[in-house]
């Protein structure tokens, strides 16, 4: 039996709310409880400040840079992940197959996109089902099927014709495609970098876009207005001006276009933020970046100019609520990190976790 004391921070009820902290809880068969149980005995004691467990809500376990890893290779991304407290993980995308980890108690909760969906050699190799707009409805549904709630598409990528970004799907396919996701109780979410591919998608009735660079003044209020969430990446996006001076002695245009979105990223995040537009925590990890780095995210979400508290909403109790799953409430499996200090007052002490408690047990 664990007791968790010091300040259990239970979360705002909403933004701007009043907080609701408690002084303990206790787990009992690894489920959370704030009343104390009549027979508490072979007591361990735990002092500290308590959040949820972390949310990256973007992130590919089971993938690398050149595609699908073995197990012990997954194994490793997740445990990595659960070192720092990242404790439910959205996977936005992977060949591989990790179904596997959902028999592990001892590792991170998996929410699944399936498979990236790509048009045909508009992505990295290895990484995507690359297809064409014809086919887009039957792979989503696929995929749909195979996933935990999500699918993923490439919304858009570098066209070597153009020698700059453009969209990969006329908006008849994918707006069909959005639908028969939705009928099939799935949501839909696309990397995307440029401007012009954002509207499309939202009037196409998209439920989230990964990275966001390309937010502008014109399409920021129709995110808000359609409540659709974006996943920043800010600690992906700050490869952009490497990635520019690898690829600009071919795509001029391209790595010109990629140095300007990283140069506002922050500017962006903060006028979506101020707009209203729903913000989660997402690192991108698994592709070209190493897992276990929630916490460095939150800090850029901070740079940005979002306020810590929403910083830490979107990496725990807003995340959570977004993707369905419970925080720190009655009943709920006790998956949670205990902080040396207040994480409201420097979100920093993320990165350096005192305990990670998941399905009750104390895994770090």
């Amino acid at each position: 039996m664990l007791h968790i004391k010091g300040r259990v921070l239970v979360g705002p009820e909403a933004e701007g709310s009043a907080w609701d902290v408690r002084d303990e809880l206790w787990v009992v068969d690894g489920k959370i409880t704030y009343d104390r149980p009549t027979a508490a005995r072979d007591v361990r004691t735990i002092e500290g400040w308590v959040l949820p467990g972390l949310v990256d809500a973007h992130c590919h376990v089971g993938l690398d840079t050149h595609g699908a890893v073995d197990e012990s290779t997954s194994e490793k991304q997740a445990l990595t992940e659960r070192e720092v407290g990242a404790l439910l993980l959205r996977d936005a995308g992977s060949p591989a197959d990790t179904r596997w980890i959902d028999g592990r108690d001892d590792l991170p909760r998996i929410i699944r996109a399936g498979r990236h969906i790509a048009r045909t050699k508009r992505y990295i190799r290895n990484y995507a089902h690359e297809i064409e707009p014809g086919e887009l409805v039957a792979c989503v549904a696929l995929e749909a099927r195979r996933g935990d709630g999500w699918v993923k598409l490439v919304g858009d990528w570098i066209d070597r014709e153009a020698g700059d970004l453009t969209a990969c799907w006329p908006r008849t396919e994918v707006e069909a495609a959005i639908a028969e996701a939705h009928r099939l109780g799935a949501r839909v979410t696309a990397h995307c970098f440029a401007e012009e591919t954002l509207a499309p998608l939202v009037e196409a009735g998209i439920d989230c876009v990964e990275h966001a660079t390309g937010l502008t003044e014109d399409t920021i209020p129709l995110f808000a207005e359609r409540g659709v969430a974006i996943v920043p990446t800010l600690v992906n996006i700050a490869t952009f001006p490497k990635l520019a001076t690898a690829g600009e002695g071919k795509f001029p245009r391209w790595a010109d276009h990629m140095r300007r979105l990283h140069e506002r990223r922050y500017d962006t995040v903060r006028a979506a933020y101020d707009a209203g537009v729903p913000i989660y925590t997402g690192t991108d990890a698994g592709g070209s970046l190493p897992h276990g780095l929630v916490g460095q995210e939150v800090a850029e979400l901070v740079k940005a100019g979002l306020p810590a508290t929403a910083a830490l909403s979107a990496a725990t109790w807003g995340a959570r609520a977004w993707l369905g799953r419970p925080g720190l409430t009655e009943g709920a499996s006790a998956d949670l990190v205990v902080y040396e200090s207040d994480p409201r007052a420097d979100v920093r002490v993320l990165t350096a976790p005192r305990r990670v408690v998941l399905r009750g047990r104390v895994v770090g």
